[in-house]
């Protein structure tokens, strides 16, 4: 069976109802184009989406928000008002730190305080951290609206007079050192530097092996700021989605498309379980390596791209907990002992991590109906390789048990004890219900300094008509650069 839209030259397919390929299909509708979004699954979002355990809710995947912008600018691109659709408040602290020896540490957003707080918390003086905040948001207005906003694959972007100005402070970049190299040289306290390094963990990458200009990641949570939808992160898909069928995009769940069908070098339309369906250009919002060794196994592949290491992937447990804990907050990290280890074992592949660092989102602290009274809903994740065969199965204990052993003592109680109910999402799974490869969160890792510029470009060299968004394509993964994605390919794709 063969669907035909009434304007084949107007019709625009989607594989992927993750938040890129919806944030894709409302830019392109509002092009002119009229979209269809295929989504295996039987829910919008990929990652970022939501589940019930008993009385708790939960975000299953992404916890973090911010460049909130990039949302509002969906709905004044279509001349809505975000506000109709989408509300979110802005956090007075970012995270709060818990180390093994005692030390805790809040981060507050604004940069003085923080700075402050680390003074009185670390003994670090005041105007350091300062210094550290300023030349993370020179970076960022050097290097992350030039290149994080425009195809790298495009001479009017390195002819732009922007990249210009960047070429001439590259030493203000940071590129020939790593992360953690840059941290270490302005920060010196060893606490705050891990702190600093985690960073490397918003893309899935290694501090040790990550280029310094990653550094600009720091001022998008004390530049710009940490946000939280007052209905929880799955409140970004449900707005964008309404959005988008406001618009006249129509999204076909529960159909798997199983090709990219292309004739004579030009993309032409998709096959599903359902038959084919012709298009004028197809969108693909799946992570780039299943995209070329499934739905276009007959066409040559970039294997250079395709070989690149991914990034780490995550072990979580959802835990409704039958406690609250005001020492804790929205975001808390654990830092292991030895950072510099645990990072040479994720990437080398050892599991369990002798000390794993320990990320625990708490979204009731700001939805209170996520949790029943004087209970909270933990998201406990550990950062993990890729699935490469290894049996998380009888992981998922060992994780468990060197989680609970490490926040217990932290926080003077047994947490086991704690636990009403309990699920876990591993990486086979994060690479079932998303098709990442490996379960990989970022697609791949930065841990190169040339790893920027090997992403797969958000268009195709061989095939006309055949683009990409999402967080294994330029620009990366997280949130607001899927969205900056979909962004970029509504821009270099023609009108209808």
């Amino acid at each position: 069976m063969t669907n035909m839209p009434d304007n084949i030259k107007s019709a625009a397919i989607i594989v992927g109802a993750g938040i890129a390929g919806i944030a894709a299909s409302i830019r392109l509708q509002h092009k002119g184009y009229s979209v269809i979004v295929m989504e295996a699954n039987s829910y919008p979002g990929g990652k970022l989406t939501q589940f019930t355990q008993g009385q708790y809710r939960f975000d299953a995947g992404p916890s973090l928000f911010t460049m909130p912008q990039y949302v509002d600018d969906l709905f004044r691109l279509t001349g809505r008002d975000p506000n109709d659709y989408f509300q979110y408040r802005r956090k007075d602290e970012s995270c709060r730190y818990f180390w093994n020896d005692g030390t805790r540490l809040t981060a507050h957003a604004e940069p003085k305080k923080f700075a402050q707080e680390t003074e009185k918390t670390l003994g670090v003086k005041a105007e350091i951290v300062l210094k550290k905040l300023e030349k993370s948001h020179l970076m960022y207005e050097l290097a992350g609206r030039t290149f994080l906003e425009k195809p790298l694959n495009r001479w009017a972007t390195w002819l732009n007079k922007d990249v210009g100005k960047a070429m001439l402070k590259l030493h203000k970049l940071s590129l020939f050192s790593t992360m953690h190299q840059d941290n270490r040289n302005i920060l010196k306290h060893p606490k705050l530097v891990q702190l600093f390094d985690r960073y490397a963990t918003y893309n899935g990458s290694d501090p040790y092996r990550a280029p310094g200009v990653l550094n600009i990641i720091p001022h998008l949570e004390h530049g710009v700021g940490t946000y939280h939808p007052v209905k929880g992160m799955h409140q970004i898909t449900e707005s964008l989605v309404s959005l988008a069928e406001d618009l006249g995009v129509k999204f076909h769940l529960n159909e798997k498309v199983e090709e990219i069908l292309v004739e004579k070098n030009v993309a032409t339309g998709v096959k599903t379980s359902n038959g084919v369906y012709k298009a004028a250009l197809v969108v693909s919002n799946m992570d780039i390596t299943p995209t070329y060794r499934h739905l276009l196994k007959h066409q040559k592949a970039p294997e250079r791209t395709l070989k690149q290491e991914g990034s780490s992937s995550a072990l979580i447990f959802y835990w409704g907990i039958k406690k609250s804990f005001p020492e804790l907050g929205l975001h808390n990290i654990f830092f292991s002992e030895d950072y510099q280890t645990e990072f040479k074992e994720i990437f080398d592949g050892k599991v369990p991590a002798s000390d794993p660092t320990v990320y625990v989102n708490i979204s009731s602290k700001d939805v209170e109906s996520d949790a029943p009274q004087g209970c909270e809903n933990w998201f406990v994740m550990v950062n993990v390789p890729q699935h490469n065969n290894q049996n998380w199965d009888e992981l998922i204990p060992l994780y468990r048990k060197t989680i609970i052993n490490k926040l217990s003592p932290l926080l003077k109680i047994n947490i086991e004890e704690t636990i009403e109910n309990e699920s876990v999402l591993t990486p086979l799974e994060i690479e079932q219900k998303t098709s990442s490869k490996g379960g990989s969160l970022y697609g791949t890792s930065s841990n190169s300094r040339y790893a920027a510029f090997l992403r797969h470009t958000n268009d195709s060299n061989n095939i006309r008509g055949l683009y990409f968004c999402g967080g294994s394509v330029h620009p990366g993964g997280g949130i607001p650069l899927c969205l900056l994605s979909a962004k970029i390919v509504s821009e270099i794709c023609p009108k209808p």
